[in-house]
């Protein structure tokens, strides 16, 4: 061989040798992050992408997040998580309550799920049973029946005249027979406090106008608002009608009171999704759904907006006032 076609050989193969090594190179994991809202109006995003990095992940460095949004539109569920299973994604992170965790779970029986504030895991399906989860789901649930009879006692004690509550719900929330079974502890809950409960049914915003006027035709005096994520997203809304019909209310979540709404109890919904990046990040270094018990809040937080007591003309008592974790003034 001449020297010169030797060298010519050579500095091909230093040149060709680094696109090889690149080739070799594994590609970074990928999450599917299935939300209900927008990246605008995603609350937890700033929360899960904090776990993301105590679990020793952080994006566009070491993994990959396709995200896809159901823009207040639950119905999207089904089709959005069957796009993440096409691209194959390594974990489906969902945050939309219920109807996204379970559109993930038929969507795939084999790509892990974490799910965020699912109601009852075990009575809608997801999970065979939370200690051990079995099969691809796992995540952290919120259980209505313990949170629905509070928020009747703090509302009871807030506004101890208002014998007669109105339960805003999203009928399609969650399956039927779990929304019954609900419903009943609600009734329960309500009776053993001297209160009657009576429910109305939204499914989205162009729904509330209608929903607020009959709530005030039925004379009501208070209002508990099931949680659902379309609720969250609408929280403004809510807050501003709540107000305008002179109505105290309450919610399971704090992002309500700093809307305008009176008082919100229930689990941190930011250190929800924290703890749920850090089972993702278990899940990429290999750990099983189904070795991951699905596990219930550990912080809950009372918040009241003394803003609004005014505005309502309620005297909000001490000793309530004293037990909150935070007053909006």
């Amino acid at each position: 061989m001449r020297r010169r076609e030797f060298i010519a050989l050579l500095g091909g193969a230093t040149v060709a040798r680094p696109l090889d090594v690149r080739a070799q190179q594994p590609a970074m994991p990928v999450i599917g992050y299935l939300g209900i809202g927008s990246s605008n109006t995603e609350v937890p995003l700033a929360a899960f992408r904090q776990g993301l990095s105590e679990a020793g992940y952080v994006e566009g460095q070491n993994v990959t997040i396709d995200y896809r949004w159901a823009e207040g539109n639950p119905e999207r569920f089904p089709a959005l998580a069957a796009e993440l299973v096409m691209l194959k994604v390594h974990v489906i992170l969902t945050t939309g309550g219920t109807l996204a965790a379970i559109a993930a779970k038929q969507a795939t029986a084999t790509i892990p799920i974490v799910f965020t504030a699912a109601g009852d895991p075990v009575a809608e399906g997801l999970v065979a049973n939370l200690a051990r989860p079995g099969g691809n789901v796992t995540g952290f649930s919120v259980t209505l029946d313990d949170l629905i009879g509070k928020w009747l006692e703090l509302l009871k004690e807030a506004v101890p005249g208002a014998s007669r509550v109105a339960l805003l719900l999203k009928p399609d929330a969650m399956p039927d027979r779990v929304r019954e079974v609900r419903l009943r502890e609600a009734d329960a809950s309500a009776r053993a406090l001297g209160m009657e409960l009576q429910v109305f049914e939204a499914r989205g915003r162009e729904d509330f106008d209608g929903v607020f006027s009959d709530m005030s035709k039925a004379r009501v005096g208070a209002l508990v608002v099931w949680p659902t994520p379309v609720f969250q997203l609408e929280r403004r809304r809510l807050a501003d009608l709540a107000a305008e019909h002179r109505l105290p209310a309450v919610f399971q979540l704090r992002i309500h009171v700093e809307a305008g709404g009176l008082m919100s109890y229930g689990p941190n919904l930011r250190d929800l999704n924290r703890r749920a990046a850090i089972y993702v990040g278990k899940i990429l270094k290999g750990t099983k759904p189904s070795d991951l018990p699905v596990e219930q809040p550990t912080k809950f937080e009372l918040v009241i907006n003394l803003k609004t007591a005014k505005s309502l003309g309620i005297a909000v008592p001490a000793s309530l006032l004293a037990r909150a974790d935070e007053v909006i003034e």
